[in-house]
């Protein structure tokens, strides 16, 4: 083990024999010196020592270190223009943003709120004052025709009860609020929208949709303190009235809207009858004011519905005095009737007799085989037969599957599951049945087609002959009909028809789409624009909905009441309308339809004419006590301490809100079951409750109708669950839904909150083997790996230790620039056995290393001292390990070392005796020199030769030699005989764990110096060469004790390597990647960044399995707040915090801050840097929280990591329990998980024939046989259970959230083995792919797993779907067999075939008893193949806006100096969303911006905006544009100049 000495004289020859180093590396050896304080014994005035510090001249080679302030300056450049920016953000903009908004990307508040301009009424004219200056005098219903403006006499009367109410507030009065009352959830919305434009008062809105049956007395309370009007559904404000969440009395005016509906027990109804007249005191009374376009809604006398209407809701029917003005003011559309031929009788087609004579059983097809008759005649025999095909269709056959499964498990008698399979066979057979039948193409010649549906045909295709601004609506009663309509329009060869359904929202059939709220206003959107010109609507369309535009109502099914026919005639708003009625040839129904509307019409306006203004409201004919005294038969309970009401008819309604938030499986719908008897022709009902209910059972009254005995039943069970206490004094469950208790909680660090913590500085160890004189030691031999590339000998050093040292693994020092060589760390078996003499030799021989190397005086104290330094001998032997520890000792070094302090220098020394020495300033201990040889042609009188070392003194050699300081050195003498010395200065280097700076490298060593003022140490070079590494070789070491001291107090066996790597933090931002670091500490090695990728996804892994196993009620959202609970940052930072793991971290590397830490505890430093400091050497050290929670994670990847070459992941299982400290996560082993897991029923329940059908099917894809078919049934169940059944299977929902992170693991852990030297990010976005939704929709279909998925009855997911296979099997047909094939489709995949990708694998990994292999085994034959060469994917990584704006800026035009900043604006809209705002600032200057919702999408603009303002710049027009320096600097003398980049990028 020896090396080469670099040797040069002044004129950079050559002039030893020695190995000459190449030229490029600065002459000298690397070994670095520091100051040191004089000799103890010399002789000289102690005001004559140089006070050189040992690490002062490190200043020489410090890096400046400016991107602190940097970015402080950014963050305030920012800050300044967000102030300014967030003032432009005004009403105006956000209501812009919206208008530019796709509609379905909007929520339904701004749909409507998009159509906001147009809701502003204009002036009222005279008919509209009139109405609402009567209004103001009394309870009123205005009857006027649709169109004609009745919402604008609400308006009136609202401002007015409104300004009336902040009068009677400031004068002291109770606070009171007024209700708008619509008949359906769409009017919600629309008529919200026009009181907020027309109204100065805040006005809110709600419906059933928005959960509001789960609000308590304190929401409501916060929403009636808020506005002052709300516009409501009727079931809102019974609600509301019925708990007591606001009594009658706080209402100061109610506004009925459509106010025909108020009958019998319609919401409407319900509220005057119950809360209204149960206010004795009328001046508590609120008033109303009603609307309608006619207050019968039902073939009964109009005069006497008139009367009834007006008796109920106590009001007078009003309406204009003048019909003349009402009738100038609205435009009547011209009504024509359209007869088409008679139709045939209600019949089958051949395909429907043949379903009938096979399946007329089964109850889920009968309503399909009714419909199907009634199709035939009225839309044609196609129509029928297409019926049947859009029924059996793929995903719409599965829901007759689940209504027959439903069936089966609802039945009360136990039914084999033998039946349901048959059952199901039979339905099956009759899908086969149908798909094989040959179906027609449609003809439109009036056979396969009926004469009706050609009428229609016919008409339409004469309104839109041409392109043209009209719009349409077909009326039609049935939602198949309207489906259907659509269907053959769709196979109409007239394209100017934009045609969809407009139908309502109740539960879906086979063949029949479920319709959401939002679905209908997307689609009248897109109607109002002219996107869609035709609607096939039910009477959804008939009410209230604005549309001016519509100028064509086509009654394609006749209207039943005259209501009907107002109303769906009010649709046709434009000045030129049509109302066309279709009537068949000779059909006396339709012909006396069409009097009875007409003469309806006519009675019901006289009678409204008729009536005198001040007649007084006495009912007339009707007699309402005689109408109430049936009601008043049935029993009411009031809530003494709050008003609460319980009714018969709202009895039923809280007792199913009590059982739905009773505690139960989520895959199951709680409901009360019903029974009836008959018992003397009375019925008499028990409601029978689930297990969980207090309450088992109530049985009601008799009663001689079904409804009511069920009500008096309900009443029972309520006033039982009021009395033990169940139902609260709002009549509201004590139960609440069961959502995680911690869902919203705020588990988020800061990554700026920075704290100060302890660091340790020394390992335990140390200290532990404190207190006595050891007998034996053991050996530690501390050796390069690649000893020359020192450049001089050297020979290895020993380590003695009272304990045995642990093995700890190599690591490299930069021994000069571009060379490195590892440090061997070899602890041997056998002990050393100290002999009397022996420990005080070796105490000598390691004081005189830090003497004489590092310029400490220390204590002799042999009980004190943690270590002792040895020689080795340079040869060492083959099998170290097992070596004698004697035999490897260099004993003449020891010897010589114990024996002379100092070799003796006088003149009579040969010249040749000077070579190869380690010299020592007895003034500065910062100069220390290896001498060459004597110079003979030089005296010590000569002047100082050119290309030396600088130094302070230079006049002459023997003066440059000298440190003294001047009164001193002008008393001493030296001889001038003395030979001259070539020598080299050692380096002030500490750090050799990093690489050479470039100041380093530029230090010049080359010396020439006079012996006799020097120290001749007796450390001979080589060991001097070796000592000089040592500070660097045990911070390493003791950084790798500590690591493992946190590793034991955690319990924890994880290598040594990975666990330092585990606990270092290199800058203050390490965890953010491809940015410039801050405060960067060099040469701590690897970082925690990798294996915290790692650690957090095996974290993530692990706590959803242990939650799977542990928790089998629990659905997704709960074990996702829960998993969220414990692998939250928060939850590790506290339990590392607890553990106090921060102490543990090494966050600063060997630079000055940290030099002295190197230096032996225990012992007392006498003399030589920090001397006076006592006790332990403490250092703080600046964390932020995250930066704790991180390094949990990391030892976590750790801990995996520790055992990759075994397969085992025991010890990280330990890691996550130790970190999350959870009672979620008990598991100390892999094998524990499963032993925490019950197989549920429905597991180990028998296999249907379908179900194990399609495990079969399913093997052949995936060779894995399943145990439990169940399960794979389990992870196909898009649609719950039936609530009934009694070995329910459950949805997917569980088993995706248990695949997901299983698959989450099985990429990352193939990436990051795979690429070991990319950093998180790289890995993150590239594991993007591997885990997107686009890729796992492609192999879902790959592997063909789409055809067995169970959907609901009531999904829209089929046609997606459809659409999606036909689309991704293309691009693979087309692909050449390319692996990224599925990137290239343009359609996402529906959410659920990824999902049951990853449901697949947690159903194969529980069956297995969660064995991970196999799912590696499937990411091996599935996935892998197509992440062979992750290139592929980077433009897909790269796509990211975010990040592909950083590539722009790094990597194509090499500029470091930019940032992306986001922060959430304030709400300046009152109901829009919250705003962020996000800019892009280079250099200092903000060049875009984006604002969205969130910080996310607000990023994604301005990047795509900056992407757009960098588009096609070169680098050198960028560097001129930005005034960008960057590349330049990195560049140096190959780049552009900066000077023509700039002139050439100023004439762009």
């Amino acid at each position: 083990m020896s090396s080469s000495l670099i040797l040069v004289n002044g004129d950079n020859k050559m002039i030893s024999d020695l190995t000459m180093a190449e030229s490029g590396v600065p002459m000298g050896t690397a070994i670095q010196g520091l100051n040191e304080s004089p000799p103890a014994n010399f002789n000289g005035s102690p005001s004559a020592v140089s006070d050189t510090d040992d690490e002062s001249e490190d200043d020489s080679v410090a890096r400046p270190e400016h991107i602190t302030h940097r970015r402080r300056l950014q963050n305030a450049i920012f800050s300044k223009w967000l102030s300014v920016r967030a003032e432009k953000v005004t009403k105006e903009e956000i209501n812009a943003e919206i208008q530019t908004t796709d509609d379905a990307t909007l929520s339904i508040r701004n749909l409507v709120s998009k159509q906001e301009s147009k809701a502003h009424i204009e002036d009222a004219r005279e008919y509209q004052t009139e109405l609402f200056e009567r209004a103001k005098k009394q309870d009123i219903i205005a009857v006027l025709d649709t169109g004609s403006g009745k919402t604008l006499i609400a308006v009136l009367l609202l401002k007015h009860m409104l300004d009336q109410e902040i009068e009677d507030r400031k004068n002291g009065k109770p606070m009171r609020i007024a209700f708008f009352v619509v008949n359906c959830v769409t009017l919600v919305f629309q008529q919200a929208a026009v009181l907020e434009c027309n109204l100065r008062y805040k006005v809110d809105r709600f419906c059933g949709n928005m959960n509001t049956d789960l609000w308590t007395k304190s929401v409501w309370e916060k929403h009636f303190k808020e506005n002052m009007a709300i516009v409501c559904t009727a079931e809102v404000l019974y609600s509301c009235l019925l708990h007591s969440f606001i009594t009658i009395d706080q209402i100061n005016l109610l506004i009925f809207d459509e106010a025909h509906h108020a009958k019998k027990n319609h919401g409407y109804a319900r509220v005057i009858k119950d809360f209204y007249m149960a206010e004795l005191d009328l001046t508590k009374r609120p008033k109303i004011f009603g609307m309608t376009a006619s207050p019968v809604d039902a073939k009964v006398d109009v005069i006497q519905a008139a009367r009834e209407l007006e008796t109920l809701l106590h009001c007078q029917i009003a309406t204009c005095a003048n019909l003349s003005l009402l009738q100038a003011s609205i435009s009547r559309p011209r009504e024509s009737v359209a007869e088409y031929a008679q139709l045939p009788r209600p019949h089958m087609t051949a395909l429907c007799a043949e379903i009938d004579s096979r399946y007329n059983d089964m109850e889920s097809l009968s309503r399909l085989l009714r419909f199907a008759k009634e199709a035939a005649s009225e839309l044609g025999d196609w129509a029928a037969d297409h019926l049947w095909s859009a029924a059996f269709a793929d995903g719409e056959a599965k829901k007759i599957e689940r209504e027959v499964e439903q069936e089966h498990h609802a039945a009360q008698e136990e039914r084999p599951v033998q039946a349901l399979d048959a059952s199901l066979a039979r339905i099956r057979e009759a899908q086969e049945l149908v798909r094989s039948h040959d179906f027609p193409d449609i003809l439109f010649d009036g056979k396969s087609i009926s004469s009706k549906v050609m009428c229609l045909r016919g008409y339409l295709n004469s309104v839109f002959e041409n392109e043209t601004d009209d719009r349409c609506i077909v009326f039609v009663k049935q939602r198949y009909t309207a489906r259907l309509l659509n269907d053959i329009f769709k196979r109409n060869a007239n394209k100017n028809i934009r045609h969809e359904v407009l139908i309502g929202t109740s539960s879906a059939d086979a063949g029949d789409d479920k319709v959401t709220v939002r679905r209908q206003f997307l689609n009248l959107n897109k109607f109002r624009k002219g996107e869609l010109n035709c609607l096939f609507a039910t009477s959804i369309a008939e009410e209230g909905l604005d549309i001016p535009e519509c100028n064509t109502i086509i009654r394609f099914d006749l209207y039943s009441t005259l209501i009907q026919y107002i109303q769906s005639r009010g649709r046709a708003r434009h000045k030129n309308s049509r109302y066309v009625h279709m009537a068949e040839q000779g059909n006396r129904q339709h012909i006396q339809a069409l009097r009875d509307v007409r003469l309806g019409e006519v009675v019901l306006r006289k009678f409204c004419e008729a009536l005198p203004a001040d007649r007084l409201l006495d009912g007339d004919n009707y007699d309402i006590e005689k109408a109430l005294a049936k009601e008043r038969t049935y029993r009411t309970y009031t809530e003494p301490s709050t008003g609460a009401k319980l009714t018969y008819r709202s009895s039923s309604a809280i007792l199913a809100h009590f059982v739905a938030l009773l505690p139960h499986n989520h895959d199951t719908l709680l409901r009360p079951s019903y029974i009836l008897t008959c018992e003397d022709m009375q019925y008499v009902c028990e409601v029978l409750l689930p297990e969980t209910s207090p309450i088992r059972s109530a049985a009601g009254r008799p009663s001689p109708r079904k409804a009511i005995a069920k009500c008096s039943a309900a009443f029972e069970a309520c006033l039982r669950l009021r009395k033990g206490g169940y139902l609260d004094s709002n009549l509201l469950p004590i139960y609440t839904k069961q959502l995680p208790a911690m869902r919203n909680a705020h588990l988020a660090l800061s990554l700026k909150s920075t704290n100060a913590y302890d660091m340790r500085v020394k390992p335990d160890l140390w200290e532990q083997s404190w207190g006595s004189i050891p007998h034996e030691l053991y050996m530690t031999v501390l050796a390069l790996q690649s000893a020359h590339g020192l450049g001089r000998p050297s020979q290895p050093l020993a380590l003695l230790t009272r304990f045995p040292f642990p093995k700890l693994p190599s690591f490299p020092l930069h021994l000069r620039p571009g060379i490195a060589s590892e440090v061997l760390c070899t602890p041997l078996v056998k002990s050393f056995s100290l002999g009397h003499s022996l420990l005080p030799k070796l105490t000598r021989f390691t004081l005189r290393i830090y003497k004489d190397i590092f310029n400490k005086t220390y204590e002799t104290n042999e009980e004190r001292m943690s270590y002792w330094l040895v020689p080795v001998i340079s040869k060492l032997p083959d099998d170290l390990e097992n070596a004698q520890p004697e035999s490897v000792v260099d004993w003449p070094t020891v010897r010589l070392v114990d024996e002379k302090e100092e070799l003796p220098w006088s003149i009579e020394v040969p010249n040749d005796h000077l070579s190869n020495r380690y010299l020592i300033d007895r003034w500065d201990g910062g100069r220390r020199f290896f001498s060459g040889h004597v110079v003979p042609e030089l005296k010590a009188s000569d002047p100082v030769p050119e290309g030396s070392a600088a130094h302070k003194y230079m006049n002459s050699i023997i003066d440059y030699t000298v440190s003294l300081f001047s009164k001193s050195r002008a008393k001493a003498t030296w001889r001038m005989d003395q030979p001259v010395i070539l020598a080299h200065r050692v380096l002030h280097r500490r750090n050799w764990l990093d690489d050479w700076s470039e100041a380093e490298q530029t230090v010049k060593t080359l010396s020439y110096v006079c012996p006799e003022p020097l120290k001749f140490s007796a450390l001979p070079t080589t060991i001097a060469a070796m000592g000089y590494l040592f500070p660097a070789i045990i911070h390493r070491l003791e950084a790798y004790l500590i690591v493992l001291e946190a590793c034991s107090k955690l319990d924890l066996s994880i290598k040594p390597h990975l666990a330092l790597e585990a606990l270092t933090k290199d800058s203050d931002n390490t965890e953010e990647h491809r940015v410039e670091q801050i405060h960067f500490q060099r040469g701590m090695g690897k970082n925690y960044e990798r294996l915290e990728f790692i650690g957090d996804c095996f974290l993530k892994m692990a706590t959803s399995i242990s939650l799977y196993a542990q928790n089998a009620g629990d659905d997704e959202f709960e074990s996702h707040v829960k998993r969220m609970l414990m692998l939250c940052n928060k939850n590790l930072y506290g339990t590392a915090v607890k553990i106090r793991l921060y102490e543990y971290i090494r966050s600063q590397g060997f630079s000055r801050k940290v030099l002295r830490t190197w230096y032996p505890e225990g012992i007392k430093l006498l003399e030589g840097k920090g001397f006076k400091k006592t006790g332990r050497e403490v250092l703080k050290h600046q964390l932020n929280d995250k930066t704790i929670a991180d390094v949990c994670e990391a030892l976590i990847g750790a801990a995996l990591l520790s055992y990759s070459d075994t397969g085992t992941m025991d010890m990280a299982v330990r890691a996550v329990t130790v970190f999350v400290s959870n009672s979620d996560h008990t598991a100390e082993e892999w094998d524990d998980y499963y032993k925490l897991y019950h197989l549920p029923s429905y597991q180990t329940s028998p296999s249907t024939a379908v179900q194990l059908s399609v495990a079969t099917q399913v093997e052949s894809i995936h060779l894995y046989h399943f145990k439990y078919p169940r399960l794979l049934a389990s992870a196909f169940m898009l649609a719950p259970s039936s609530p009934l059944r009694r070995d329910r299977v459950p949805t997917y929902q569980r088993l995706e959230f248990l695949g997901d992170s299983l698959l989450d693991m099985a990429c990352v852990n193939f990436l990051f083995h795979r690429y070991p030297d990319r950093d998180p990010q790289w890995l993150t976005e590239h594991k993007m792919a591997m885990v997107s939704n686009k890729f796992l929709g492609a192999l879902c279909v790959k592997l063909g797993f789409h055809r067995h998925l169970v959907m609901n009855v009531h999904t829209s997911h089929g046609n997606q779907i459809q659409d999606y296979v036909m689309e991704i099997t293309e691009a693979e047909k087309d692909s050449n067999g390319a692996r990224d094939y599925w990137v290239t489709t343009t359609k996402n995949p529906p959410k659920c075939l990824p999902d049951i990708v990853e449901s697949y694998i947690g159903a194969i990994f529980v069956d297995s008893e969660f064995n991970y292999k196999e799912v590696e085994r499937f990411f091996e034959t599935h996935i892998q193949w197509y992440f062979e060469d992750m290139s592929i994917y980077d433009t897909f990584a790269t796509c990211q806006p975010v990040t592909r704006l950083h590539y722009r800026l790094t990597n194509e035009l090499g500029c470091t100096n930019f940032r992306l900043m986001a922060q959430e604006l304030p709400c300046i809209l009152e109901g829009t969303p919250v705003k962020v705002v996000a800019a892009v600032m280079i250099h200092d200057e903000i060049i875009t911006d984006g604002i969205a919702a969130s910080s996310k999408y607000a990023k994604i603009k301005a990047s795509l905006q900056t992407l757009e303002v960098l588009n096609g710049l070169a680098p050198f027009e960028y560097r001129a544009q930005f005034r960008c320096d960057c590349s330049v600097n990195k560049m140096g003398d190959d780049s552009c100049d900066p000077l023509f980049a700039e002139k050439l990028g100023s004439g762009f």
